[in-house]
């Protein structure tokens, strides 16, 4: 199991886990919970730039259509095709095989939150 206190998040509902300069994004957990049931994701293709905040694609639901928002600034360097062809990865394994992009980060993670920050944000405590 991913161990989350590892990771970064934004109050946008992203995680990112860092290997060297490869930042891995996904939705947690919290956003895959309030989303229901995910039936399609539509992903930048490699080798688009990225930019903190701005939008980088769509997750949609049972429930809703959501936009995905980059938490870095970087170019695409993998998508994650399983997630794409198989949207319930995202419910089912939103830490593991339910990764969305990985991204080669230019610059830092300012502004992303720690575990304790963003339980604190969504209210929850697990």
């Amino acid at each position: 199991m991913t161990d989350l206190t590892a990771l970064a998040y934004t109050d946008q509902h992203e995680w990112i886990a860092l290997d060297g300069d490869i930042a891995t994004i996904g939705i947690t957990d919290f956003a895959a919970d309030k989303l229901g049931d995910v039936v399609y994701v539509d992903l930048p293709a490699p080798d688009v730039a990225v930019t903190a905040g701005e939008v980088t694609g769509e997750i949609e639901s049972t429930k809703s259509v959501g936009e995905l928002y980059a938490p870095v600034d970087g170019t695409v360097v993998e998508v994650n095709d399983a997630a794409v062809d198989d949207p319930s990865l995202v419910n089912s394994d939103p830490f593991g095989a339910g990764w969305l992009i990985k991204v080669r980060l230019e610059g830092d993670l300012t502004g992303t939150l720690d575990r304790d920050a963003y339980l604190a944000l969504t209210g929850t405590d697990a």
